[in-house]
């Protein structure tokens, strides 16, 4: 959920310099120095530095004061955290890891939601390819983006495996930073489109390894992009 108010503008600010390393691992800060940086009140400096430590991003002691916890120490599925790592100079690491990520995960949940899914679920992956095929043609980046990723949504949770349903956040933030950071390409491909068609049909259809080859080859297609732009090339037809 988007922090809103005050001190969720601070809480932002602070994890974008984090993300950016102009804050660094073991670095201390007294609450005055967070009122004073951001011009806050007492108040809305500590219920940041409370956000903070949810997201386990610090620490705060008594007489020691506020210490930056080594990146491998933050919670790296928290949406926000993403967020602030894919606008940093860490932003090749990050789209990495989301793409190893999904790899790992994403061709397991297909196989188990066309083994097990039910009926509803399966349905609604055929819609949610319909949506991206009606945005393709109309040339619609937004709608194209949100169908994507409700239907990479709608995968995981039809896996029937609640931890994989709760990498969705991690999966949509991948798919809308493509658009937010301008990685999209002028012209959306209808390749892309009938790649998930494909497993949607084969989820609907009942066949576990034709499910997740489908998906292996949407994230090899999102791997190869990730690396194109990591190595200087431009992106090409946007093929997730």
């Amino acid at each position: 959920m988007e922090l809103q108010g005050l001190h969720g503008q601070v809480v932002d600010r602070i994890g974008r310099s984090l993300a950016a390393e102009e804050i660094r691992a073991g670095q201390v800060l007294r609450l005055e120095d967070v009122q004073e940086r951001y011009g806050v009140s007492r108040t809305v400096a500590r219920e940041a530095v409370r956000v903070l430590e949810s997201k386990r991003v610090v620490t705060s002691r008594p007489r020691v004061g506020i210490t930056v916890r080594p990146l491998a120490e933050w919670n790296l599925y928290d949406p926000q955290i993403i967020r602030w790592r894919l606008a940093s100079p860490a932003r090749e690491a990050q789209l990495r890891e989301l793409a190893e990520l999904r790899a790992a995960v994403e061709p397991s949940a297909a196989a188990l939601a066309a083994s097990g899914a039910a009926p509803e679920a399966r349905a609604a992956l055929a819609g949610h390819a319909r949506a991206m095929a009606d945005a393709a043609r109309a040339g619609d980046r937004g709608a194209f983006v949100a169908a994507d990723a409700a239907f990479h949504r709608a995968l995981l949770t039809a896996s029937g495996n609640g931890m994989f349903a709760q990498l969705a956040e991690v999966t949509e933030e991948l798919l809308v930073a493509r658009r937010e950071l301008a990685l999209m390409p002028p012209d959306l491909d209808m390749a892309a489109v009938d790649r998930h068609r494909e497993v949607a049909e084969a989820v609907a259809e009942g066949r576990p390894a034709d499910a997740a080859q489908a998906v292996v080859r949407i994230v090899d297609a999102a791997h190869d992009e990730v690396e194109r732009l990591l190595h200087g090339g431009g992106p090409c037809a946007y093929r997730r």
